[in-house]
């Protein structure tokens, strides 16, 4: 060791006595290595508040004095910068490495779901939902797609899907304000199983026919709005709108942010420059209490209430309530309430990231309104123009529907989707509970998938079951496969009435002798339970369903349908499923 030190320590000297500046180190290697410029003293020891500061051009060694007087000191100041930097060195951060800049935190709510389970007709016959005439899942999966990826299971609400897409069923005749149809084929994902479409078709009313409107704009402009796919977008699709309004329509717009506030009285549809220009000078920036501008767009809309128009708020906003009121059940309880007043809440939803959908749909259902998810302007032009009429006005309030299958020609069924809106089977008769609306010129879709009496089903059999209900073998020697029941009350009526169905057997067809509406629905319904994990489809894939809507477009007087087979084929790439299509089903 003392052989190895030696030279370095002999450097280090000669190194101290040299007349001008310092000779090269060497390392433990004994290579030389280059001197380091000196600090004039004025620097060594930087402050705690200079340390970041940056160096000065002047900041250039002292200049040396003469050799015999300068050596001494050379070494002092050697010393002091060499503790300086060691100083330095314990105070300064290490150099952080480069670091990507963070990705956005994804921040968005859904509601939990679980597929609903096969049930056996000897246990439980009967299934009663309420309707959903929501159609905000489809819109949002289709932002998914376009942005390269599949949507989260739950997201994926296959009742708001099928019904999405008008159907031209017939309309009703006589005074029943909508027209019940079923249809009956073998299900496309499963040859030994069939398929049961229960279709409602709403009266349709022209836009120049409608009652006078009491309109309530509610906008979000809190800071989480600023994004171009929030508020902008939100500003243009109620554009939209206005332009559709007559004189004898009032506009009112509410704001909420951190506080809420009255940006324009009601205003004659008339009057639509005013209206625009309170439209145009909406800002986004603040927090969001949106319990506030609720109870705020209520009392507008009490205001200004019209006996037997269209009392409507509309909500618009990424629900990420965060001031105020924000627990979930206490703000959809305060909006049951509300509804009483016989003013109905629709909800508009708008963004990426933080999008609450969960609040979106459950207060829309809640305030007895829909949800529509708009992603585009052509989806707000869809909402608020073409579909207007149904967005608006309410023609059938508290819609359910019961189905009683008949044991002897049905062992099992599925309900398919609806999973939010089952209700008890005691619920149909009591006109107290809550169910869904149907607004003018809706279409509504429900598929049930049945395992016919004799194919062996999901559900192994009762070893000691029977059927203990009275007349039980005269149900049985009937054509009937499954009866269909609903109730509805008049937009204005406390008290509902029945409609009743029969399905007969005989019903039933090959899937290409249905009609485009029942293939169309059919190949949605499938392609929904593939995005949420297809527990019921089998070895079915998104091109089969792709295929089977290719035979069902239709008129597709807006092009809702060929854009559907576009969002399939995004879908198809995205998924680990093969592209292949099955041979379809004769």
């Amino acid at each position: 060791m003392q052989r190895t030190a030696t030279p370095l320590i002999l450097c280090l000297i000669l190194s101290a006595c040299a007349p001008t500046g310092r000779a090269p180190m060497a390392d433990a290697a004994g290579q030389a290595v280059p001197p380091a410029t000196p600090e004039a003293p004025a620097k060594v020891g930087r402050s705690a508040d200079t340390l970041n500061e940056p160096r000065a051009e002047h900041d250039t060694p002292m200049v040396s004095a003469p050799a015999a007087v300068a050596a001494p000191r050379q070494r002092a100041l050697e010393s002091l910068a060499m503790k300086g930097e060691a100083k330095l060195m314990r105070v300064m951060p290490h150099p952080m490495p480069s670091i990507a800049p963070p990705q956005p935190v994804d921040r968005e709510r859904y509601q939990g779901i679980t597929t609903n389970p096969v049930h056996q007709v000897a246990t439980a016959p009967v299934s009663t939902f309420s309707i959903d005439v929501d159609t905000g899942s489809w819109s949002n999966l289709r932002r998914f797609l376009n942005e390269g990826r599949l949507p989260p299971s739950d997201a994926v609400r296959v009742e708001e899907c099928i019904n999405y897409f008008p159907y031209d069923d017939a309309p009703p005749t006589g005074n029943t304000p909508f027209a019940v149809h079923t249809e009956l084929a073998q299900s496309p994902w499963n040859p030994e199983r069939l398929l049961m479409r229960v279709a409602l078709k709403g009266q349709d009313i022209g836009k120049q026919t409608l009652p006078p409107a009491n309109l309530v704009f509610l906008v979000d402009v809190s800071g989480s709005m600023r994004s171009a796919n929030k508020l902008p977008l939100l500003k243009s699709s109620l554009k939209l709108l206005v332009q559709q309004l007559r004189a004898q329509d009032r506009i009112s717009l509410v704001t909420y942010a951190g506080a809420s506030g009255l940006a324009l009285p009601a205003t004659s549809g008339s009057d639509k420059a005013t209206i625009l220009a309170a439209i145009d000078a909406l800002n986004a920036g603040g927090s969001t209490a949106g319990a506030s501008g609720i109870e705020l767009a209520y009392q507008t809309a009490q205001a200004g209430f019209v006996q037997g128009g269209i009392n409507r708020i509309l909500l618009a906003t990424d629900g990420d309530f965060n001031v105020g009121q924000t627990n979930f059940e206490q703000l959809k309880a305060r909006v049951e309430q509300l509804r009483a007043t016989g003013v109905q809440l629709t909800t508009l939803g708008f963004g990426t990231g933080n999008y609450n959908e969960q609040l979106m749909e459950q207060m829309a259902d809640a305030g007895n309104g829909a949800y529509a998810y708009i992603d585009t302007l052509m989806e707000g032009h869809k909402v608020l123009v073409n579909e207007m009429s149904s967005t608006l006005v309410t023609i059938a309030k508290d819609v359910k529907i019961q189905v009683e299958f008949n044991p002897a020609a049905v062992s099992e069924y599925r309900l398919i989707g609806y999973e939010n809106r089952m209700l008890r089977r005691e619920d149909f008769n009591n006109d107290k509970i809550d169910a869904g609306e149907i607004g003018a010129g809706h279409s509504v879709t429900a598929l049930y998938e049945l395992t016919p009496a004799g194919q062996r089903g999901l559900i192994d059999p009762l070893r000691y079951g029977s059927d203990p209900r009275p007349g039980a073998a005269t149900v049985a020697r009937s054509a009937e496969l499954a009866h269909v029941r609903l109730r509805y009350k008049r937009p204005h009526a406390s008290t509902s009435q029945l409609i009743e169905h029969p399905v007969r057997r005989e019903a039933t067809r090959s899937i290409s002798a249905t009609s485009d509406n029942f293939r169309f629905a059919s190949a949605i319904a499938g392609f929904g339970q593939i995005l949420r994990g297809g527990s019921y489809t089998g070895q079915w894939s998104v091109a089969d369903a792709r295929a089977l809507a290719a035979t069902a477009l239709g008129t597709d007087q807006f092009g809702y349908r060929g854009e559907a087979l576009r969002l399939m084929d995004l879908a198809a790439a995205l998924s680990p499923q093969p592209p292949q299509a099955t041979a379809p089903l004769e």
